[in-house]
């Protein structure tokens, strides 16, 4: 194995020297007798080795590729070269001192030696006392290059003349920077300066714009996007002269392994702090403020909230800037550029390390779950690229939607649309249209999207985040909270036993999420229900060995009192939606059991071919699990208990300018017969079950189709507990240029009906008459 050369020349009295030798393999050479300031470093060794196609002087160790070395980088395709150390020959460095301070303003001193490298290639360092030149004579297309830390400061082409360049420039943050001139960070957001006289500083670039945080993604000032991996405090943006800082805590929701932004703080050393959180709720203080539309000031700091959430408006050395937050987007916006030096997420989104806060270790606890099989990423690049048509388009010159596009991917992908995350990716997109001065007029109808997005109406507890459970929108449980139990299959608990007392704690976010009503479930005593926390939503049930029902027995010496927690059963209730419950607990073998009922519809679509007077037209009835009605329910489709599910009838072969669909009646039957008791009515004369307050009708009667939405029952006492849904529907003529609707929509019935012509249908369509003739029915089942 080939060794490197080691040349040392520092003899004890000698201060005049010119050595000379060839290298021709990795050599080093001691140079204390000329030592040379390198970009404010002074070196007294350098490294000589050769790749093939270049020769590399460094000072600080061998060139490699991976190294952060200060080095010079010459091509040799030889390698070989011939080395000069020369401290002796006066007339040369009197002559190239005159040259050198005639082409370079920022060197003042004298030369004192030089480093020279001869073949095939001619360049040399001369040393000037606290400076130093790279000297090259090539031709013009041979190039040097000088290297700071691995990063080329600059390139120095050949000439016909001696080239000279000024090697002693400053360095600042790891950068080298050549006297007189300015360079920027890699991040393009600091000024390094050196000045002529070798002075460095630095000055921040001009902040103006946009910091967005939705779901994990950071999308910061510069543009650039990086998401959060754990469940931890960030800093967004701190100004230390203003002792300010923005935080971001991130948590979890349905998925251990995917974060979610979950509340915002305004940080000030002096002053309260203002907490904006779930369901649009403020802190300041930590004491809860209540806000309107118009703007209230705290500490200095303007806060107000409408139906889209909370901003706070603050100026930070003069400068505006206004903090959103909805619950699940936080946007910070710039309006008139500052010079400030930033840190945190929204000045660089890859600096997670430095800005994280949190000091428990806990946080960065790293999960995996399992791959949800229900994610299409068909259907997420779909999803996500209506970013890209109308009427997001007009925006896409104005702000680019690709990272968006990228981070509604790359959450989607990995957690379900639900709990409106698909549409908070577009809103995002919106707002920061809108801060661009490029409003996208109504994106929430076109996306099918809520505005403003339904919020919880109780508050969450820290536990609990809000999102949809059955189809509505209430607080559900976090993932890692969770997983405490369901990986038990337990509800809560365990039973807690004192004296002759007994108490078991349920769960509310489960019980919600399993479609138990707490308000449905007692003790064996009906009289003895369960006390729900307000603020932690927990439901405690106590018992002792003498009351509520409860069960004594003796095993050997050991007494064990027994109870169940179970759900209320009326024989006079027709219909129930929900969940048989029993959990029975004691002070010894507490065993927790839910009996839940899970419904299938049989058939996904249901179709029929109809004719009234001369008009062949088909009816299909539809079954959604979304409002939006893009989740069709399947027979491989889970439909639970008190889940909310959305019907929607449609005719196909109809004019609506002349006709119109009104649905009748829609009743629920235990067996296939509509005339089969027993019945319950959904939708009686046109309109809503007024004693059922989860039927809600939409567009009776106003086109050729129309669609309501109730929450899923079974009959009392009824095994096998199928549900057949029968539909009525009646068409309606165009009068007088409107419709007749029934009666709770606006117009009182009776409904007219007439025939056709006995010509046959007319040119103008506005005057086609219809017979009244047998209502069209329509039937759809569920089964357990």
């Amino acid at each position: 194995m080939l060794l490197p050369l080691l040349f040392l020349f520092a003899a004890a009295g000698l201060t005049d020297a010119s050595i000379q030798f060839p290298i021709t393999e990795n050599t080093q050479v001691d140079t204390s007798l000329c030592p040379i300031t390198y970009f404010g470093q002074e070196y007294t060794t350098i490294y000589i080795n050769f790749t093939g196609e270049h020769m590399f002087v460094c000072f600080n160790g061998y060139y490699h590729p991976e190294s952060n070395g200060d080095c010079i980088k010459a091509p040799n395709t030889e390698s070989k070269t011939y080395f000069e150390l020369n401290t002796e020959d006066y007339s040369f460095l009197n002559s190239v001192t005159f040259d050198v301070k005639d082409s370079i303003n920022t060197i003042t001193n004298d030369a004192t030696c030089y480093l020279r490298f001869d073949h095939p290639t001619t360049f040399g360092l001369i040393a000037m006392g606290s400076q130093s030149v790279l000297w090259w004579y090539n031709p013009p297309q041979i190039i040097a290059s000088v290297l700071v830390n691995g990063d080329v400061v600059e390139n120095v082409p050949g000439s016909e003349n001696w080239v000279y360049s000024d090697t002693s420039g400053c360095r600042i943050s790891g950068f080298g920077v050549k006297p007189g001139t300015t360079r920027q960070s890699l991040d393009n957001c600091t000024s390094l300066i050196c000045s002529n006289t070798r002075v460095s500083s630095t000055k921040s670039c001009l902040v103006k714009g946009l910091c967005t945080v939705t779901g994990p993604t950071v999308f910061d000032f510069r543009g650039q996007m990086n998401s959060v991996s754990d469940r931890c405090e960030y800093t967004l943006l701190q100004d230390q002269s203003a002792g300010f800082s923005l935080k971001a805590n991130f948590l979890e929701r349905r998925r251990r392994d995917v974060s979610f932004v979950d509340s915002v703080t305004l940080d000030f050393s002096q002053g309260a702090d203002i907490q904006l959180l779930q369901g649009h709720r403020v802190l300041v203080g930590g004491s809860p403020v209540t806000l309107s539309g118009s703007v209230q000031t705290f500490n200095g700091v303007g806060l107000s909230k409408d139906q889209t959430g909370v901003t706070a408006n603050i100026s930070l050395n003069g400068s505006p800037v206004s903090v959103f937050f909805d619950g699940t987007t936080a946007q910070t916006y710039i309006d008139v550029p500052v010079s400030h030096t930033f840190t945190g997420l929204c000045a660089d989104s890859s600096s997670s390390s430095s800005s994280r806060l949190s000091s428990d270790s806990s946080c960065q606890e790293q999960y995996k779950d399992p791959a949800d099989d229900t994610i299409n990423p068909t259907t997420v690049i779909e999803q996500c690229n209506i970013l890209k048509s109308a009427p997001f388009s007009s925006c896409n010159a104005v702000v680019d939607p690709e990272s968006y596009i990228i981070a509604c991917r790359n959450t989607l992908n990995k957690y379900p649309a639900v709990d409106g995350l698909r549409c908070q990716f577009l809103k995002a997109y919106a707002k920061a249209c809108q801060k661009s001065q490029s409003t996208v007029q109504n994106w929430w109808t076109a996306a099918k999207c809520h505005h403003p997005e339904p919020i919880c109406q109780d508050k969450c507890s820290d536990h609990e985040f809000c999102g949809d459970i059955h189809g509505n929108t209430d607080c559900r449980c976090r993932a890692i909270y969770a997983s405490e139990y369901t990986e038990q299959n337990r509800l809560g608990g365990p039973t807690v036993c004192k004296d002759n007392t007994a108490s078991l704690t349920l769960v509310g976010c489960l019980l919600k999420e399993n479609g138990i009503d707490y308000n449905h479930l007692h003790l064996n005593d009906k009289t003895c229900t369960g006390v729900m926390d307000p603020e932690s939503h927990m439901l405690k049930f106590n018992f002792s060995s003498d009351s509520c029902g409860t069960e004594v027995t003796t095993n050997n010496s050991q007494v064990i009192f027994t109870n169940a927690v179970v759900t209320r059963n009326s024989s006079s209730d027709l219909i129930t939606r929900q969940d048989k419950v029993f959990i029975e607990f004691s002070c010894s073998h507490p065993a927790p059991e839910l009996q839940n009922v899970a419904f299938k519809i049989i058939d996904n679509s249901v179709e029929v071919v109809l004719q009234s007077g001369e008009w062949h037209y088909s009816l299909t009835m539809k079954a959604y699990s979304d409002a939006a009605q893009t989740q069709l329910l399947g027979p491989n489709s889970d439909v639970r208990l008190n889940q909310k599910i959305w019907i929607v009838l449609e005719t196909n072969g109809l004019d609506e300018e002349v006709v119109s669909v009104v649905t009748d009646s829609c009743w629920a039957t235990s067996g296939n017969s509509p005339s089969s008791s027993p019945r319950y009515d959904l939708i009686t004369d046109g309109c809503a079950n007024a004693e059922d307050g989860t039927v809600q009708v939409m567009g009776n009667g106003q086109g050729t189709s129309n669609s309501f939405s109730f929450n899923m029952f079974e009959f009392s006492g009824k095994e096998p507990s199928e549900v057949y849904l029968h539909c009525q529907l009646q068409l309606v003529v165009k009068k007088n240029n409107s419709f007749p609707l029934p009666g709770c929509l606006g117009v009182s019935p009776p409904l007219s009906w007439s025939g056709w012509g006995s010509s046959g249908p007319a040119r103008r369509r506005r005057s086609l008459r219809y017979r009244r003739g047998a209502p069209a029915l329509i039937s759809m089942v569920w089964t357990p």
